[in-house]
């Protein structure tokens, strides 16, 4: 008898979690674009990548590339976007497995966003300023160590996503049922809100409503939990050291931090500044995303504006 009370609760629960992803789900409308304007698309290996572009063709292209987390997107540079198009060809992806882009059920991993990375300077740039955030910086760097680009400016780039290598998370994200009540556990509003002004944002302000919004809104669209899968469990770090990486690189390299930064602190910054002899912006009042928090001091260090000096340090 009591194991046929377990068992029924067992299928009791399961079939709430069901349920409720089904709820969560049927609440989550059609993704919008992410920066205000109409996407196109880069036919990649199988995917359908999208990406916004912006700014004449004839300016230099700037190649935006948003970091990886649960509710990453190219939205994250919606408040730089517009005034960089005025300096340069703007062209943001949204990255494998996150926002408009495809988001089929793989294993996601260091190489196949190297690899991606690399295609898309090559096929759909020509010689590009590239921004990275975090994660992606690094491969960013480990891309312009075979294609050509004119200066990478990296925004607290990292080699570490989340401690250690739990690839049972991974399994248990990917599951069905249990595994996407998980992850919309994970990525509920207040989750949402609780990461960005836990290490993200220096202003909880900037947090706002509209903010999470979209970032809830990309997460629970059709297959949003299989690449995040690999970013918990630690498999998306790549296996290079970034400072050696970025000293052999034959192209200038501008590092940016936020000076309260925590997971990814100021003396890490100032320690690959100094290794690869790279030039560090620091903006006060500003964690891992300064520019969501200070945009036109961001756009002056990308366009290396006469204001870029208020920010740059020796």
């Amino acid at each position: 008898m009591g194991l046929r009370r377990l068992l029924a609760g067992t299928v009791g629960g399961l079939g709430l979690v069901a349920a409720t992803n089904r709820f969560l789900t049927q609440q989550a409308d059609q993704l919008r674009a992410p920066l205000g304007q109409s996407t196109e698309e880069y036919r990649w290996r199988g995917f359908d990548i999208a990406y916004t572009e912006a700014g004449s063709p004839d300016d230099q292209d700037l190649l935006l590339l948003h970091g990886l987390n649960a509710a990453g997107s190219s939205a994250e540079f919606a408040a730089v976007f517009d005034s960089l198009a005025t300096e340069y060809h703007v062209i943001a992806p949204d990255l494998p497995g996150f926002g408009l882009s495809d988001r089929p059920p793989l294993l996601y991993s260091p190489s196949l966003y190297v690899t991606f990375i690399t295609d898309f300077i090559r096929d759909m740039t020509d010689e590009p300023r590239v921004v990275g955030s975090s994660v992606t910086g690094a491969y960013a760097t480990m891309a312009a160590e075979t294609e050509a680009v004119s200066s990478l400016v990296l925004v607290c780039p990292t080699t570490t996503t989340m401690p250690g290598n739990r690839t049972w998370l991974r399994s248990v994200l990917r599951s069905p049922v249990f595994g996407e009540g998980l992850f919309n556990l994970m990525t509920s509003k207040s989750a949402l809100r609780h990461f960005a002004t836990d290490h993200g944002l220096y202003d909880p302000a900037n947090a706002d409503a509209e903010y999470i919004e979209y970032r809830w809104q990309t997460t629970h669209q059709p297959g949003a939990r299989f690449a995040p899968a690999s970013f918990f469990s630690g498999a998306l770090d790549p296996d290079v050291e970034l400072g050696t990486a970025l000293s052999e690189l034959d192209v200038p390299v501008r590092l940016v931090w936020g000076r309260n930064a925590t997971t990814t602190p100021l003396t890490t910054g100032q320690s690959l500044s100094s290794h690869a002899d790279a030039e560090l912006a620091v903006f006060d009042e500003a964690m891992l995303l300064p520019h969501v928090e200070h945009p036109q001091g961001f756009t002056d260090v990308v366009a290396d504006t006469e204001d870029a000096d208020d920010y740059l340090v020796d």
